[in-house]
């Protein structure tokens, strides 16, 4: 019998739409989200919903002439509310949703934008708003979206170097108006760290398979952890306040899942030690991480090394039939979710006895 404190993973609403999903989004301080999409004519789709007496309620829908493939609303503001997006063509949109218009529109990248993260929307001292995407073409591009036209910086190959397919990307350290980092995720298992103020590389290193998604627990504090999933049901949660010179960050893999790829990992935003894992198998996981006594030792030349901490599972459930490509925690209500798979559902998902763990 489980404990009466184990958190429980219910399915509250699901709702079926006749095409593909590719990620999904809270729309700020409402009872709505976004769901961005491809129609099979190849056309891009973008459809707000409301949670209206238990069910789901068609708002608006937006539609484009290319497919869609990502969102965020991190680099606006609660009162705006403005959504950036990528699409297939590689080109960056940002939208505002009450007038179902362009205000912002570039195309910079020369192939499928995969992944986009904003900040500096809302919260005060942790600079200035940005985007950053990254692409097929193998670029991460950070963007300023009160500049128009050209990225604030350009990461690509050297010349001579393969272009490598860049899956993920991510904004943290971003806890005054100086400072601020992403970290990119490529189809070759390649995870890098780089420094936005000093324009540099922090961290490289090679987790064996493709990196399919990474996020900070945080993004505006002084980066604390990261996690990063990829194929062949694994991930990896780094400590990032120990950096040592030869061994890097120290951190913890999970490869018990046997479901395939781990799409998608999301922290709660309430606690930032709990996030959750979605399968290839439609499983979705809730994890606690646990930390060492000692974060870090002090070796024998005297440098400090980090120590890492361990995963705890809380709670797994199979929520859909097909992998899960994409899960967005709602901000204002701990444990209320929504999730894409590509079964072509909907789903909202509500996680009880989260404030117990």
């Amino acid at each position: 019998m489980e404990n009466q404190d184990t958190p429980q993973i219910i399915t509250h609403i699901e709702h079926n739409l006749n095409h593909c999903l590719f990620d999904c989004k809270w729309v700020p301080c409402s009872a709505k989200f976004i769901v961005i999409g491809s129609l099979p004519k190849g056309n891009g789709t973008l459809e707000i919903f409301e949670i209206t007496s238990g069910e789901l309620k068609k708002v608006k829908e937006i539609e484009r002439p290319n497919s869609f493939k990502c969102g965020t609303f991190g680099a606006s503001s609660d009162v705006e509310r403005r959504l950036a997006t990528g699409d297939f063509k590689g080109t960056l949109e940002i939208w505002d949703l009450e007038k179902s218009c362009q205000v912002y529109i570039t195309k910079e990248h020369e192939d499928i934008i995969n992944s986009i993260d904003g900040m500096g929307g809302n919260a005060m001292n942790c600079g200035a708003p940005e985007l950053v995407t990254g692409s097929r073409d193998g670029t991460v591009k950070v963007w300023d979206p009160r500049q128009r036209g050209k990225p604030v910086a350009n990461i690509h190959p050297a010349q001579g170097e393969t272009k490598r397919d860049c899956w993920t990307v991510a904004f943290g350290n971003s806890f005054n108006d100086a400072e601020r980092i992403v970290v990119a995720g490529y189809d070759n298992g390649d995870l890098k760290m780089f420094d936005l103020r000093t324009m540099s590389l922090r961290w490289e290193c090679n987790l064996k398979n493709g990196v399919c998604s990474a996020e900070f627990d945080r993004k505006d504090i002084p980066m604390n952890k990261l996690v990063a999933t990829t194929l062949e049901g694994k991930f990896h949660v780094f400590d990032l306040r120990t950096q040592n010179p030869t061994k890097g960050f120290a951190q913890v893999l999970d490869n018990s899942s046997k479901s395939g790829t781990i799409w998608v990992a999301r922290h709660i935003p309430q606690n930032r030690d709990l996030f959750m894992s979605c399968a290839g198998t439609g499983q979705v996981s809730l994890w606690k991480y646990e930390y060492p006594e000692q974060r870090y030792h002090v070796d024998a030349q005297g440098v400090a090394v980090g120590v890492a901490g361990k995963l705890k599972r809380l709670q797994r459930m199979v929520i859909s039939s097909q992998p899960i490509n994409a899960l967005d925690w709602n901000r204002d209500h701990q444990g209320l979710a929504v999730a894409t798979a590509y079964d072509q559902y909907v789903r909202v998902i509500v996680t009880t006895k989260l404030n117990l763990q």
